[in-house]
């Protein structure tokens, strides 16, 4: 990635894999505090930060005092809606300490497919920017069913860099990067330091395995 274009980006979109921002099962607040400064300190130089987040369920599993994700859909979509609530009080203090205020933004993929409310959601957004406010998207798990699932927030953080004219998407994880196997599970798996193709043997690296609590 050249220097330079880093340095003059203006709008770029960040996304958080919930297992940056959880540590056994709740959220790691500290984690959230020390990124809600930095995305304020960009925001400080005039940079514009949109912030897709997971974390949901890791929340709302700690509320609830379970230990594992459950297995019925409904009972997973209870507690996802449990555990937003839980994600945004955590942004929200956190940003307040640096002046900021945040925004809630839940999508599925049918508000990106129709074309009335993909403009609706653009100009909400833009609005949102242009006061200073952080959007903080995640998917809306509550009323997802398959038919306006969007697969995962990393799908939804590259719709929404689409949607917003973004610079950059820089999604934060706690892999290193790309392997040529899942380290998870090889602890010989090679990084791959840089990709500047696409080829199919670049993509078969990709693992379908989420994290513990990933897709939430």
């Amino acid at each position: 990635m050249p220097k330079q274009r880093l340095i003059t980006a203006k709008r770029v979109v960040v996304k958080l894999g919930s297992n940056v921002i959880t540590a056994e099962n709740s959220l790691n607040l500290e984690v959230i505090e020390s990124i809600s400064n930095q995305i304020s300190t960009l925001m400080d130089k005039g940079v514009e930060v949109i912030l897709v987040s997971s974390g949901a369920m890791a929340a709302g599993l700690r509320r609830m005092g379970m230990e594992g994700r459950p297995d019925e859909i409904p009972k997973r979509q209870a507690i996802s809606a449990i555990g937003q609530s839980g994600v945004m009080n955590a942004y929200e203090k956190s940003f307040a300490g640096c002046d900021k205020k945040v925004a809630q933004i839940l999508l599925t993929a049918e508000d990106l497919n129709n074309r009335k409310r993909y403009l609706n959601a653009r100009n909400t957004l833009n609005t949102l920017i242009d006061w200073k406010v952080v959007p903080i998207i995640n998917e809306n798990d509550t009323i997802m069913v398959e038919e306006i699932k969007l697969g995962d927030n990393d799908n939804l953080a590259a719709m929404i860099t689409l949607l917003m004219d973004a610079d950059f998407l820089f999604i934060l994880t706690d892999i290193d990067g790309l392997y040529d196997k899942d380290p998870r599970l090889y602890p010989e798996a090679e990084l791959i330091p840089r990709v500047t193709n696409f080829k199919k043997e670049i993509e078969e690296f990709a693992s379908e395995i989420p994290g513990t609590l990933g897709t939430g």
